[in-house]
C-alpha cells in the first residue's frame, strides 16, 4: 500500500481513511460536475455579477449557521447582525472559530476558505487580520465574482428558491446570457397556501393580483392565479416547487362553509380566518396535481418549529438563527395526501426532507410506498437537511436509506444555503459518501470491485439527479 497523506482537513485524502475510499473519491466523484437543485441564492446577485465589497459580504452577512455559533460563544448582536464595520465582525468570526471544534462550522469554515480562497491555514485570532487581507485581495479579481465563483465550483444546474409573483427577470437575463451554468427558479407558494399572519397574508394576495391581472375572492381564484404562474414558471424552465410546513396540513378538512368564510376574508368583510390548515391542505393537495400535470419534482422539507425567539424575529427579522427542531408527527397526513394523489394518477415525484431525526425509519418507510414503474425511486427519502446537514447527520440519512430503501437510486446532496461559498458542501459529501462505500469494501462487507462500486457512488453523486429531474 501506498504512503497515504496526512489526513487533516487541507489535505487531498482529507475524510477518506483508506485506500479503496480515495480511489473511489479520485477516480469516480472528485471531478464530476455539480447540480444544485435546491438553494436560496439570489438570483439577482448572480446575474449582476457585482464583486462583493468584503469577506463579511460573501462570507458571514446573513449566514445563520455562523450567526448562532458566535451567540453560542456569548459574541455580542451588535458584532453579528448589528452596524459594526465588517472587519470587526471577522475578527468575532476568528474568535469563535477555534471553539467551534466538533461542530460541522468547523470544517465547513476551513474548507471555503481553502476552496475558492486557497487559504489552508486554521482561522484564529492571531491570523485573522492577514485572512481577512487574502481573502479581501481575491475579491477585488474577476475570478471572484459570482458567475466566477460558480463556475470554479463546476456547477452544471442550480435552482433557486423563487416566489410565485416573480417576474424570474434575472433568471431569463442569465438565461440569454454567455453564463454556462443554468440557473432555474423553482416554485415556493407556502406564503399564499399559508395563513399565518392575517394582514401579510392579504397583502401578498394583493401582490399576486396585481401579477396576474385579475382579483382574487375565492379558493378557485387563487388555485387561478397560482397555475397562471406555474405556467409562467415553467416556460422560463422551471422542473421543482417546493414547500416547507411547521406542521404538514391535514389535507381533508375543508368544506363549503369554509369556502364562504374565506370568500368573506379575502373580500375584506373578516379579519381573520377560522382554519388556515384546513385552507392550507386543500391548496396544498390541488397544487401538487397541477406539479404532476407538468412532470415537475415536488419537494417538502418538514418537521421545523422556525422563529421561536420573538424579540429577536422582531429586531432582526427572519431567517436569522433562532430556529428548532420540531416535535409535531406528519407522516400519517402526508401519506393520505401522496395515497390521495397516487389513486388519483396525479401524485407527482417527491423528495421529502426530515429534520427530525427520530422519524427518518418513518418517512424513508413512507417513500418506499408509491414507486412507479419506469422512475427510480419515485418517491425520495430525501438528503440530511439544516441542523442534520453534518457528518453523523448525513451517516444517519445514508444508512436509513440503504436499510430501508436503495441507496443507488438516490439523487445525492444539494446546498440549501443562501452562501456562494457553500458549494463545498457537496466535496463534504462525496468524500463522506465514498469512505462509506470504501470502508465497507475494505471490510469485506462489499465487493472488492471499484468499477461496481465506483458507478453507485458517481450515480449517487451526480448521474441519478440529472436523471431523475430531466435537468
Amino acid at each position: 500500500m501506498k504512503d497515504r497523506i496526512p489526513n487533516d482537513i487541507f489535505s487531498d485524502s482529507f475524510l477518506l481513511k483508506n485506500l479503496k475510499a480515495e480511489n473511489l473519491y479520485f477516480g469516480f466523484v472528485k471531478d464530476l460536475p455539480i447540480i444544485d437543485y435546491h438553494n436560496h441564492l439570489e438570483p439577482d446577485v448572480i446575474s449582476n455579477n457585482h464583486n462583493f465589497h468584503s469577506p463579511t459580504a460573501i462570507w458571514l452577512d446573513g449566514d445563520h449557521y455562523k450567526w448562532r455559533a458566535m451567540r453560542n460563544f456569548g459574541i455580542d448582536e451588535k458584532f453579528i447582525s448589528g452596524n459594526t464595520s465588517d472587519e470587526e465582525k471577522f475578527r468575532k468570526w476568528a474568535e469563535t472559530v477555534p471553539y467551534t471544534l466538533r461542530n460541522p462550522l468547523f470544517h465547513w469554515t476551513h474548507l471555503e476558505l481553502k476552496n475558492p480562497f486557497g487559504i489552508k491555514e486554521y482561522l484564529t485570532p492571531n491570523n485573522a487580520n492577514s485572512v481577512y487581507s487574502k481573502m479581501n485581495d481575491c475579491l477585488q479579481s474577476s475570478d471572484f465574482l459570482p458567475q466566477s465563483i460558480i463556475e470554479k465550483f463546476k456547477v452544471e444546474t442550480l435552482c433557486t428558491t423563487d416566489d410565485p409573483a416573480d417576474d424570474l427577470g434575472f433568471h431569463k437575463a442569465l438565461k440569454g446570457s454567455l453564463f454556462k451554468t443554468n440557473v432555474l427558479p423553482a416554485f415556493r407558494p407556502d406564503v399564499y397556501i399559508n395563513i399565518i399572519n392575517p394582514q401579510e397574508y392579504l397583502n401578498k394576495i394583493k401582490t399576486l393580483e396585481s401579477v396576474v391581472g385579475f382579483s382574487i375572492h375565492s379558493t378557485f381564484d387563487l388555485l387561478n392565479a397560482l397555475q397562471s404562474r406555474i405556467n409562467y414558471f415553467d416556460e422560463v424552465g422551471s422542473k421543482i416547487s417546493d414547500h416547507g410546513f411547521e406542521y404538514f396540513p391535514d389535507t381533508t378538512k375543508w368544506n363549503s362553509d369554509l369556502e364562504k368564510e374565506f370568500t368573506e376574508f379575502l373580500k375584506g368583510n373578516k379579519t381573520s380566518f377560522s382554519n388556515p390548515e384546513a385552507l392550507c391542505g386543500y391548496l396544498l393537495k390541488e397544487l401538487c396535481k397541477m406539479y404532476a400535470e407538468k412532470n415537475w419534482v415536488q419537494q417538502f422539507h418538514v418537521g421545523a418549529t422556525r422563529n421561536n425567539n420573538s424579540l429577536m424575529l422582531k429586531n432582526v427579522g427572519i431567517n436569522a438563527g433562532y430556529d428548532a427542531i420540531s416535535e409535531q408527527y406528519f407522516a400519517q397526513r402526508m401519506s393520505v395526501m401522496l395515497d390521495e394523489l397516487n389513486s388519483e394518477g396525479q401524485l407527482a415525484k417527491t423528495i421529502i426532507y426530515n429534520l427530525n431525526p427520530i422519524y427518518n425509519e418513518v418517512l424513508a418507510t413512507l417513500a418506499g410506498n408509491f414507486n412507479e414503474s419506469g422512475i427510480k425511486s419515485k418517491i425520495q427519502f430525501g438528503a440530511a437537511w439544516w441542523f442534520l446537514d453534518q457528518l453523523d447527520g448525513m451517516q444517519k440519512q445514508l444508512n436509513t436509506l440503504s436499510n430501508i430503501g436503495l441507496i443507488s437510486t438516490f439523487v445525492g446532496m444539494l446546498t440549501d444555503s443562501r452562501s456562494l461559498l457553500s458549494f463545498s458542501r457537496h466535496d463534504y459529501f462525496r468524500r463522506l459518501l465514498c469512505n462509506m462505500f470504501g470502508t465497507e469494501m475494505e471490510n469485506g462487507m462489499l465487493p472488492n470491485d471499484e468499477e461496481w462500486v465506483g458507478k453507485i457512488v458517481q450515480d449517487i453523486c451526480f448521474n441519478n439527479t440529472k436523471n431523475y429531474f430531466g435537468f
